[in-house]
């Protein structure tokens, strides 16, 4: 019998209808036991939000601060495999996740563990990825697979139906010009693949290789055009979040006085930096091309970019 821990936090239900998915295919295989374990802050954070509340947590979010959860219930058991399904927030794993990978339980259960992390969230995830892989290692997990869904549309139209999303719950194409918010139906549906995938390696004990499972199935896709934009925002967030953080705390007036500073300079810089930096990152990219690639390549691990596998499990859809 193979044992299974899903962990996951879900605001809006979208990450939760992709593990459901994911995990399908082998959730009424009766050699595999799968545990679902849904994180749940004391406070809960909360949907949709205001958009104070949501920078509020900007900070605390960049530097990993933990916020009180709920205490899972006893558990006995040894896993043979973790899949941690999460959403990013100011390029960082979501508090509740952080939250999470610094909790006992999980320092106990994911400890020498083969961790599957699943991704869902707008098309900004690498930065938080690096954060969740230094949490991991922390713990002593060992990440073998990395799936990331992302929301359908350009950056662009994204940039619009995502934070519309957040703030209204509304979540429908917009104006006949922009798409639904969110991941679509499609990727859900097909994101199946993953859990049959999955369902033949714990058959055949390959959990226990510290080897990718879900290679070969398009489980990421790095785009190069955001690596750079990632790394800038990092540390504009950190520099900001750093003095916001040292001279106020959640809640506080000083801190939405902070908040709306820190929004206004934002404003100014997509404005005006943003274009002009776009610009001068197309003609790096056309010049260090090979580089390019190979940061690429390296954010795509452990799972990569690959498709040679897709035709084989999509079969299963």
């Amino acid at each position: 019998m193979k044992k299974v821990l899903v962990i996951s936090y879900s605001q809006t239900g979208q990450l939760t209808r992709l593990v459901e998915n994911v995990t399908r295919p082998f959730m009424s295989e009766p050699t595999i036991e799968v545990t679902w374990r849904e994180i749940k802050p004391k406070k809960p954070y909360p949907f949709p939000w205001q958009f104070m509340t949501f920078m509020d947590t900007f900070p605390e979010s960049v530097y990993l601060d933990p916020c009180e959860l709920e205490n899972f219930e006893a558990d006995t058991n040894e896993y043979d495999l973790v899949i941690l399904a999460y959403q990013v927030w100011f390029l960082s794993p979501s508090i509740p996740i952080t939250s999470f990978l610094k909790s006992d339980y999980a320092k106990e259960k994911l400890k020498n563990k083969p961790i599957i992390t699943l991704i869902g969230c707008r098309n900004m995830w690498i930065m938080a990825q690096e954060k969740v892989k230094t949490l991991l290692g922390n713990i002593g997990a060992k990440l073998i697979d990395n799936i990331v869904l992302v929301d359908q549309g350009s950056s662009l139209a994204t940039f619009i139906t995502t934070p519309r999303w957040m703030m209204s719950g509304k979540k429908d194409a917009l104006w006949g010009i922009f798409p639904k918010a969110g991941i679509s139906e499609e990727a859900l549906r097909s994101a199946s693949r993953f859990g049959y995938a999955i369902k033949q390696a714990l058959a055949n004990d390959e959990e226990k290789k510290g080897v990718s499972l879900c290679h070969g199935l398009g489980a990421v896709s790095v785009d190069e055009k955001l690596i750079k934009s990632e790394k800038i925002g990092t540390k504009s967030f950190h520099i900001w979040g750093k003095l916001i953080r040292k001279c106020s705390k959640q809640g506080e007036l000083k801190r939405k006085l902070f908040i709306m500073l820190y929004t206004i300079f934002l404003v100014c810089i997509i404005i005006t930096v943003v274009p002009l930096n776009m610009l001068i990152q197309t003609l790096y990219r056309k010049l260090n091309k090979e580089e390019v690639l190979k940061q690429k390549a390296l954010y795509e691990l452990p799972s990569g970019s690959g498709t040679e596998r897709m035709k084989e499990f999509s079969s299963y859809e």
